[in-house]
């Protein structure tokens, strides 16, 4: 085949959505240039565990190069490590920080990044958990208080250096308020014996009446309760006013010491520069798309996963930001190209969702049936550990939650700072 005659294909993002519309479209029919700013796939999911010091970094994130080499017989398939700037739908062009790309269709499955809602002075204050660099950070400086602690012989300074705040009661809030309190209640008295373990404070707050809202009140229940016996302090219907000096002022004027606070309360999409077209993102910075994630105002534009806003009468604010939203979508616009058709619709197919908070404490929800306990954790961790790229991977974590489940002790629990020297300069650029 002439591969100067094949349509290209541009892909911006290599999550969950975007790898498997790679994955699965016509590598005879097209051209694909896969964009990412990371030239490795990752796994949201488990980046609490990596920031409470779990599991190692390396267990949840794969390369992408790796992965596309399994179709390295199909010609036109590539791969740029770069961060995109500018789409003009017009021209039919993305611009990164390297290069202008031609494409005749393209795929935005960037995925979202934090959201500090009127609050953006927050971005340098606070620790968040939407990429694995900020997972590492979070890592680094949990156990640098740790052992900064450890040495510490005034008590008062001591308390404030271990006061932790988590903001948001998803499941991410709820997983790493869980970390935190198994690691308060149980390493805590095998590793740092010089703190006390009431000088740690945890406290989780959630804006709404309860924890989990996007969950079974059965659940939402059960998870405040594993909190609890976490020594997790759970304060509900309260949300934050301000963040100054460690201190948390809730918007009841209530003040809070939070020497690290972990914010997961909100995501917007990543931010792009639209021009050439009547591209708007809307609520959340989303991207309105129409039931064959077609975005709304333009031609041979897709938007996938969490970045797309795609209304229905069953979704009326748009579909929830699940991996299995990604998944699903990416596998129905690849089959549309690859007919040259639009056939049915995108149905979500809800396949339950599922927290943990801790070894032995998780809540799942499937479809009309609930269950929770040892049972509930064991099916959290089956279906996580199935969906990590690389059977390498999938041995490691799983090694490592044998082991830590056993002995408590994890051998990630290390403190490594980057060095900051010499002063990296870009390739052939001033």
């Amino acid at each position: 085949m002439d591969t100067s005659a094949k349509k290209k294909i541009v892909v911006i993002g290599g999550g969950f959505a975007g790898l498997n519309f790679v994955k699965r479209i016509d590598k005879e029919k097209f051209d694909i240039t896969l964009i990412d700013q990371n030239n490795f796939h990752s796994f949201p999911p488990l980046f609490y565990q990596v920031a409470s010091a779990g599991i190692d970094a390396s267990g949840i994130c794969f390369p992408l190069r790796r992965e596309l080499r399994k179709y390295r017989k199909a010609k036109g398939l590539y791969f740029n490590m770069a961060r995109v700037r500018t789409i003009d739908t017009e021209a039919q062009t993305v611009t990164t920080d390297e290069e202008t790309i031609h494409y005749d269709k393209l795929v935005i499955a960037a995925g979202t990044t934090n959201n500090f809602f009127s609050m953006p002075e927050l971005r340098d204050t606070v620790y968040t958990l939407k990429s694995i660099q900020e997972a590492i950070r979070c890592r680094n400086d949990i156990m640098d208080r740790l052992e900064r602690a450890c040495i510490e012989h005034d008590t008062e300074k001591r308390r404030r250096m271990l006061s932790f705040v988590v903001i948001g009661g998803g499941p991410t809030g709820v997983e790493v308020a869980g970390a935190l309190g198994e690691m308060k209640r149980y390493v805590l008295p095998r590793e740092y014996r010089q703190i006390n373990q009431d000088e740690i404070t945890i406290t989780l707050i959630e804006g709404t009446d309860r924890v989990l809202r996007t969950m079974s009140e059965k659940s939402s229940a059960q998870a405040a309760r594993y909190l609890e016996s976490l020594l997790v302090h759970v304060k509900l219907g309260h949300n934050m006013k301000r963040y100054e000096d460690d201190i948390v002022t809730l918007d009841n004027d209530e003040q809070i010491p939070a020497a690290m606070l972990i914010w997961t309360a909100g995501v917007k999409g990543v931010e792009f520069d639209f021009s050439g077209g009547t591209v708007r993102p809307a609520r959340g910075n989303r991207i309105e798309v129409d039931q064959y994630c077609r975005v709304k105002g333009v031609s041979d534009v897709y938007a996938l996963g969490d970045i797309a806003l795609m209304t229905t009468p069953e979704y009326p604010a748009g579909h929830p930001q699940l991996a299995q939203v990604a998944i699903q979508q990416a596998i129905m616009v690849a089959r549309d190209i690859n007919r040259g058709k639009v056939t049915e619709g995108f149905r979500y197919k809800d396949k339950g969702t599922m927290a943990t908070v801790g070894r032995n404490r998780a809540v799942v929800d499937l479809n009309h049936i609930h269950f929770k306990g040892f049972f509930a954790w064991l099916t959290w961790m089956v279906v996580h550990l199935m969906s990590l790229l690389g059977m390498r991977n999938k041995v490691s974590v799983f090694i490592d939650w044998i082991w830590d489940y056993f002995t408590y002790s994890s051998s990630t629990r290390l403190l490594i700072h980057p060095g900051k020297y010499p002063q990296r300069k870009r390739w052939l650029k001033e």
